[in-house]
């Protein structure tokens, strides 16, 4: 599907498309946050970008990645919206976040719709965000933070008396 820039972005920012996703489709921007990449990921699945997918994805997944299977899945695909529901770190200053969102989408072939439900987890690599692929071989293992880690949003506190009760 093709948009003019002045559409609004697929990811549903609220931004123009111009001014959201196609900044980091076109390689003019990285995104900053874990959600900014998840939401420029289900864009180029939008655009059926698949470069933008595969190279944002962990550079030691991305061998290992079926660029046919992503661009099927994404010409039988009308993505129709998406939900975040939850983001966990992320941020500029973090080395990982986690995602939570629903992609609604309808099966070209057969009008079904349906929902993909995902927590996804993503790392920082200076200097860019990558999605780390549950699917993929070879699996990538994030420390995520236990309850007596201290938080990464840098108050000094354990996670369990700061950002995990949020």
């Amino acid at each position: 599907m093709s948009l003019s820039r002045n559409d609004p972005c697929p990811c549903q920012s609220g931004h123009t498309y111009q001014d959201c996703c196609l900044l980091y489709l076109h390689n003019e921007q990285m995104p900053a946050t874990a959600e900014q990449l998840m939401r420029s990921r289900y864009t180029a699945y939008h655009q059926q970008n698949v470069d933008y997918l595969v190279n944002t994805t962990h550079p030691d997944q991305q061998p290992f990645l079926n660029r046919h299977e992503i661009q099927q899945w994404a010409q039988q695909t009308e993505w129709l919206g998406l939900e975040i529901i939850h983001c966990l770190f992320g941020l500029p200053t973090h080395t990982y976040g986690e995602v939570e969102f629903i992609a609604h989408y309808r099966l070209k072939s057969s009008q079904q719709t349906g929902k993909l439900h995902e927590n996804s987890t993503f790392c920082f690599i200076d200097p860019k965000w990558y999605y780390i692929d549950p699917h993929t071989t070879p699996s990538i293992k994030v420390k995520k933070l236990t309850r007596n880690d201290v938080c990464l949003c840098g108050s000094g506190k354990k996670y369990k008396k700061c950002c995990m009760r949020s």
